[in-house]
């Protein structure tokens, strides 16, 4: 599968890693192409190639949006139409927030670009997670959300390749929920100082 990545930080590397060793073609998207992070992000994973934001939205048949909630609507407005499109959302509002008509940045997403197949997912644990979800005897989990049901397997599969355990938490309006349990994660992990090696389970008897 071809997976566009806007963005070239953390979160867009450590999946890319992931989903280049299962064999999916690779292309990041930058607003500078030929900046030291983004050399960074390419030197990370064999095979990926790197370009605009545009270039990056066009060769994805999936999409990942994985730059800060405040670049977001700039990055979203550069990648060109991304109608069709499998778009996932791994972003979190953290500190300022931009002027939004939406509750979250997946319904922003949405808003800012009709018929894209929007879904939110990536965007609850850190990239120490994304690169290694197994704990001991279990995997973590995964959340995700959309409106879009085939969409969302592809999403699903994609999480579920790389080790996580997946869990649908229904359409898109539940997005807002999946960020505010990403604020918890970060509140856990570096401000109650649990650190990053901790990770979501629902359990179930």
């Amino acid at each position: 599968m071809n997976i566009g990545i806007i963005g070239t930080g953390r979160v867009g590397s450590a999946l890319a890693q992931r989903w280049r060793a299962l064999g999916h073609d690779i292309l990041f998207g930058a607003r500078n192409p030929n900046s030291e992070a983004a050399k960074a992000a390419l030197a990370q994973v064999s095979g990926a190639r790197i370009g605009s934001l545009r270039d990056a939205a066009t060769f994805g048949e999936v999409v990942l949006i994985a730059v800060p909630g405040i670049a977001v609507p700039d990055a979203v407005r550069a990648c060109g139409s991304l109608r069709g499109k499998i778009v996932i959302d791994a972003t979190n509002w953290f500190g300022e927030r931009p002027e939004a008509s939406a509750p979250s940045v997946a319904e922003e997403i949405a808003r800012l670009a009709p018929g894209a197949r929007v879904v939110k997912c990536f965007n609850t644990t850190g990239t120490g997670n994304m690169l290694d979800p197994r704990y001991r005897a279990q995997n973590a989990d995964m959340f995700l959300c959309g409106d879009d049901a085939d969409a969302k397997a592809v999403v699903h599969a994609l999480a579920s390749g790389i080790g996580f355990d997946v869990i649908d938490v229904g359409p898109l309006s539940a997005a807002a929920l999946l960020e505010h349990l990403a604020q918890l994660w970060v509140h856990l992990a570096y401000r109650q100082g649990l650190g990053p090696n901790i990770a979501w389970k629902l359990l179930r008897r």
